[in-house]
């Protein structure tokens, strides 16, 4: 159900700490990835300072865009849980100067209450 899950573009959980090589150059000095997901071939990755989303383009996969949100330019941000009969949560990220939110759907058992931990942290301290 795994491959199903990602063709139908739910989020499953990713050890942040296989992120590290991939996000060489790219995080700061003392930044580290804290919790990461994946959705097909494309990761959102939480870091203490921002949100990197990792869209890998193409049939190859070879052209790759990182999205960096800090956190201090989210606005406001929302995490719907799976219910009974809604098997997938819901991520919904707002950003300044923006009117339509970054949206991700993740599948049942995703650790939506460290995705929601993970935001509060960066957004509200």
């Amino acid at each position: 159900m795994g491959l199903l899950d990602g063709l139908l573009g739910h989020g499953s959980a990713v050890d942040a700490a296989t992120l590290e090589r991939r996000l060489e150059g790219i995080l700061i000095a003392g930044e580290t990835a804290r919790l990461a997901f994946r959705i097909i071939r494309d990761v959102f990755v939480f870091t203490e300072h921002r949100v990197i989303l990792i869209n890998v383009q193409g049939v190859t996969g070879s052209k790759v865009e990182f999205l960096s949100v800090p956190y201090r330019a989210i606005v406001r941000f929302s995490v719907e849980t799976a219910g009974t009969f809604d098997l997938d949560a819901e991520l919904k990220i707002w950003v300044s100067g923006t009117q339509q939110p970054i949206e991700r759907t993740l599948k049942k058992g995703t650790d939506v209450r460290g995705i929601q931990r993970a935001l509060a942290e960066g957004v509200l301290r």
